[in-house]
């Protein structure tokens, strides 16, 4: 493009990219002389008959949209139309999306990775609490600026591309990997469906690969509604055991199993994937707001913080305390060790409900009745069964002499 062209009293100087319903541009607005990002979409492709409602729809949405004002949210200046064209001007952000990050197929560090997901979490529970829902988090709307802040794109239109969603002809507009379980069957998407898929992006950031890759859309879909992703832990080594057990919850199928809230979420998965000194970067940049209140909790105690909760398995707590080692650790690094594992006692308990197969392999460690009954009779050793007879013979006579009495 050489020469600049008005879109509505935008100069339009580059074209960013194409989406699937419309096209981003780099533009001036010469009244504020600031650069900004507009988003365009074209009508004629909802037909002439649905023109005008798929343009009030795009307006109602775009509203909504434009009263977040966060960080980790890029603000929408602007709405208009131009012709066919509706469009939107947003924030301009120099950076690039977390899909390049992830192109080669190979994790980023865990750290990074968590503080990402978090810096997203705090994004999403700002717009939660202003009751807007994106339904579309994919790496392709998080853009990450140079210096490591994350920024969500296109709620506005994320929510008008999942309206037109339709699964039963098999055609799904969006990103299918990252969708959750209800929005697979035609559910009505709240705001559990947003920490799905922010589940999603953190499992392919700290394992390369996405949870759910069936080869055809049907195989994709079902793996969706039933299969139970690998913990993250066995594909990559660097991934604490504790945030095996957020996944889990998070990825849970039924939404009410899920975290109920993003900032809970964020603050689950920040206990778990950072220590204390993950907070300052090595730019400088000062703690973030939600990593300095998740350690005041953690070390605080308060109403429901508590130290390493009582897992199941024994033997993950002693890989948590030990990280590994043989000897055991000085007060130092078993202080630092407990931050990076310390949990809500409620988080524990239904992590370790949700973990697969939990249930089951307590059962297999308890034993059924009978076994159990075996177990106690072979420690108290041969001849018990006499002695229990004779005691309640006793006793039995002790009570026929009292009665007489």
């Amino acid at each position: 493009m050489t020469e600049p062209w008005l879109l509505g009293r935008y100069e339009v100087v580059a074209e960013l990219g194409k989406g699937a319903m419309g096209v981003v541009y780099r533009a001036n607005d010469p009244m504020l002389n600031r650069m900004v990002a507009i988003k365009t979409i074209n009508t004629e492709e909802a037909g002439h008959e649905g023109m005008a409602e798929y343009e009030a729809r795009f307006y109602t949405e775009a509203k909504a949209a434009g009263g977040l004002n966060h960080p980790n949210i890029i603000i929408i200046y602007d709405i208009g139309k131009s012709g066919h064209l509706v469009y939107m001007a947003m924030e301009y952000i120099e950076g690039k999306e977390l899909r390049e990050m992830l192109a080669d197929g190979k994790p980023i560090p865990v750290a990074q990775a968590v503080d990402i997901a978090a810096q997203v979490g705090e994004g999403l529970a700002y717009a939660h609490q202003h009751q807007v829902v994106h339904r579309d988090i994919k790496p392709a709307n998080i853009m990450i600026t140079p210096e490591g802040r994350a920024k969500i794109a296109d709620f506005g239109i994320a929510r008008m591309r999942s309206s037109e969603t339709r699964t039963q002809t098999g055609v799904i507009l969006g990103s299918p990997k990252y969708i959750s379980p209800e929005q697979v069957v035609g559910k009505r998407a709240d705001h559990r469906s947003d920490i799905f898929s922010l589940g999603v992006i953190l499992y392919e950031c700290i394992t390369g690969s996405t949870p759910f890759n069936g080869e055809g859309l049907s195989a994709l879909m079902y793996q969706i509604t039933n299969h139970d992703p690998s913990p993250p832990s066995a594909s990559n080594s660097q991934v604490p055991v504790m945030l095996d057990y957020i996944m889990a919850k998070v990825l849970a199928k039924a939404p009410e199993a899920r975290y109920q809230s993003a900032a809970d979420y964020r603050d689950g998965s920040a206990r778990a994937g950072r220590r204390p000194d993950d907070d300052q970067t090595d730019s400088g940049r000062a703690p973030r707001r939600g990593a300095a209140r998740t350690r005041e909790a953690a070390g605080a105690g308060g109403e429901r913080g508590c130290g390493p909760g009582p897992l199941a398995d024994q033997g993950h707590l002693a890989r948590l305390r030990l990280a590994g080692g043989d000897a055991a650790p000085d007060a130092a690094d078993q202080r630092g060790r407990n931050d990076r594992v310390r949990v809500h006692a409620d988080d524990v308990r239904d992590l370790d409900l949700a973990r697969p197969g939990a249930a089951a392999g307590r059962r297999a460690a308890v034993g059924t009745p009978r076994e159990r009954d075996l177990r106690h009779d072979r420690r108290r050793g041969p001849g018990h069964r006499d002695r229990d007879r004779r005691d309640l013979r006793s006793q039995g006579a002790g009570k026929r002499r009292e009665a007489v009495k």
